[in-house]
């Protein structure tokens, strides 16, 4: 009933796509959805081509030959990769999109490793300046306000409607990040989402010294309280919960997921326990009002606020300041330190952004109306009833924590000497020069090129996530040996530089329109075992093993603002790339294993620096040859 109500409302295509006036447009999001394509399945042929042309930098020629003849089995006529691309292409006519709930279980959902470091991404705001607790809670005020502004165009459907490259984009993953919260499970997690229910959740939950706190944001007439209203209701809450001795119940969020899925169970089996619980998972979102943490140098002061972001420190600093399983957590500590976490699995890094952009903007707004102050009821304290089997469990998790904060190496460096400028000023696309000199700088370091995965969006499509775009290639392998051999001529180093940056961009464009190699193997590997059939050798070849070994994992997350988003690597010996383009600077963070003694944050900075200013020397001392 509710969806022919929501069809005979929609808004007429014509003005679906430009922002609109405020009010309510019920239909407008349902309606755009319609409109846009069907994720593609790839043509087989052409998928299993790139794959072979994919794997020629990073494994040895007689690897290749083996894996070309496995190639060739599998693609025969009538053979298993027939079949199997046969049953993807079912998939993709009976749902709304073949790979979504694929890859939201086996990237997320299955995945049994900390969501701390291994997957919730964390984001570091520009320092603000404000000193003391007054200038926390005021600034986390404004704060919240500006996220519930943000809030009122979801709920409206009034966002505007984002584009690439002129093709308008699936904004579902905006209407996943409000009200949701992930679940353990012992052998796979769930993620719930309270936008969708009849009653909507109206409260967030604040956190201090590990005590969590119900806080309605909205007044009786549903409009949200202003600054001054969340200002006074933050301060009760600072002053009625000073003691420091509390069990940091959300630790256990930190922990290995069967463990923690365990430890969940025992926890709600308590009345008092499972609300406390439930509105937590139910309410918008989280805030973290931290402890500062010990002052440090300049210089290692963004790479240290990454790791509170991320981890929180440790449990002696902050990491029980959070409940990581909730999809928004807004951080603001006492020294100024600012940012986010967020939980991976319902949206990727630009929704985050552009929800962080839109606040960081709205808290530059002077404060028009102060609001009468009505007496507002104190925030609800979460109560947590703690038993033996539930302390040992917090001890537990502790000691794992604090062995994952000690590993994680990471490294926010501010490139200053130029930013997306310069490469533009080339004729050269940004974000293949960024990857170029992370080829060289990894080349350089290891006197060989890796498996790389750079993120790209399928937003073009319905419902779509990611396909990765896979920087190390034929021509980039042939760059970053060129550069340094002295028997080349700085003409020819620039022409492969070009042909590096341009073979990433056409990589590029080629994942965007979802026809990239990754998503669309691992689619027919998952077909394999949907269909109970042996798991066809191609998968099994060690080639595979090693494309999919990504040393290097990286994403370009663009903002407007002076940010940098932060995760950690995907493998034991990898590091994590997370960069931010701006006109004239570069914000890197760069992560590693401490446990790896061949990986090192601070080297990679190093080396890549040196990349950047050697090709644009490079490019800078050699005249332009005539077109």
């Amino acid at each position: 009933m509710e969806r022919k109500q929501q069809q005979s409302e929609k808004a007429k295509p014509s003005g679906l796509l430009k922002p609109v006036a405020l009010g309510k447009l019920t239909g407008r999001y349902l309606a755009h959805q319609e409109g846009l394509p069907c994720l593609p399945v790839p043509p087989l042929q052409q998928t299993l081509d790139r794959y072979l042309l994919a794997l020629q930098p990073i494994i040895s020629e007689e690897e290749w030959n083996h894996t070309k003849g496995l190639v060739d089995e599998f693609q025969k006529p009538g053979g298993v990769g027939e079949r199997l691309q046969k049953g993807l292409e079912r998939r993709a006519r009976k749902t709304e999109n073949w790979l979504s709930d694929w890859w939201l279980k086996t990237a997320y959902l299955e995945y049994r490793l900390p969501v701390v470091v291994h997957s919730n991404p964390g984001v570091v705001l520009p320092k603000q300046d404000f000193l003391d607790q007054q200038g926390q809670l005021r600034f986390a005020a404004k704060l919240i306000e500006g996220i519930l502004d943000f809030k009122t165009m979801i709920d409206n459907e009034t966002l505007p409607v984002e584009y690439l490259g002129g093709k308008p984009l699936c904004m579902n993953q905006y209407y996943q990040i409000f009200s949701s919260c992930r679940i353990p499970g012992p052998k796979h997690d769930s993620v719930v989402n309270y936008a969708k229910g009849k009653k909507p959740s109206s409260h967030i939950t604040v956190v201090h010294n590990f005590q969590f706190f119900e806080l309605d944001v909205y007044s009786s007439d549903g409009s949200p309280l202003t600054t001054d209203q969340i200002f006074i209701q933050l301060e009760k809450i600072w002053n009625t919960s000073l003691q420091t001795n509390k069990e940091p119940i959300g630790i256990l969020t930190t922990n290995h997921r069967n463990s923690w899925a365990k430890a969940y169970n025992h926890l709600i089996k308590d009345k008092t326990n499972k609300e406390s619980v439930r509105s937590i998972e139910k309410s918008i979102f989280t805030v973290c009002l931290d402890s500062p943490i010990p002052r440090v140098s300049d210089d290692i002061y963004k790479s240290r606020v990454a790791a509170q972001m991320l981890h929180g420190g440790g449990s002696r600093w902050n990491s029980g300041n959070r409940w990581f399983d909730k999809t928004l957590q807004f951080i603001v500590a006492e020294d100024g330190s600012c940012g986010l976490v967020y939980e991976h699995a319902p949206s990727e890094g630009p929704p985050i952004v552009a929800l962080l952009d839109h606040i960081v903007e709205y808290t530059k707004k002077p404060e028009l109306v102060r609001s009468p102050m009505i007496p507002l009821p104190m925030p609800k304290k979460l109560r947590f009833n703690i038993t033996p089997e539930i302390k040992n469990d917090i001890e537990k998790a502790k000691q794992n924590l604090n062995i994952m904060v000690q590993d994680l190496d990471i490294k926010v460096m501010v490139f200053h000497h130029f930013g997306k400028n310069f490469p533009k000023l080339e004729k050269i696309s940004p974000d293949a020069f960024i990857q170029m000199a992370l080829q060289l700088a990894y080349y350089r370091m290891y006197g060989q090129v890796c498996a790389t995965y750079e993120s790209a969006s399928l937003r073009m499509f319905r419902l779509g996530r990611t396909d990765t775009i896979r920087s190390a290639s034929v021509d980039s392998l042939k760059f970053v040996q060129a550069m340094d051999n002295p028997s080349k001529q700085n003409q020819e180093k620039v022409e492969l530089l070009r042909r590096a940056t341009q073979a990433h961009r056409a990589y590029t464009d080629m994942a965007i329109r979802g026809n990239a190699i990754d998503r669309h193997l691992l689619g027919m590997k998952l077909q394999a075992i949907e269909d109970l059939v042996s798991m066809p050798e191609l998968f099994m070849d060690t080639a595979y093993a090693v494309a999919m070994h990504f040393n290097l994992s990286t994403s370009q997350v663009p903002a407007k603002i002076d940010c940098v988003m932060c995760f950690g690597p995907v493998v034991p010996d990898g590091y994590g790339v997370c960069y931010n383009p701006m006109d004239d600077h570069i914000n890197f963070a760069m992560s590693a294993y401490n446990s790896c003694a061949e990986t090192n944050a601070a080297r990679l900075a190093h080396y890549l620096e040196k990349a950047l200013l050697d090709m644009r020397l490079l490019l800078q001392s050699t005249p332009k040859s005539k077109l």
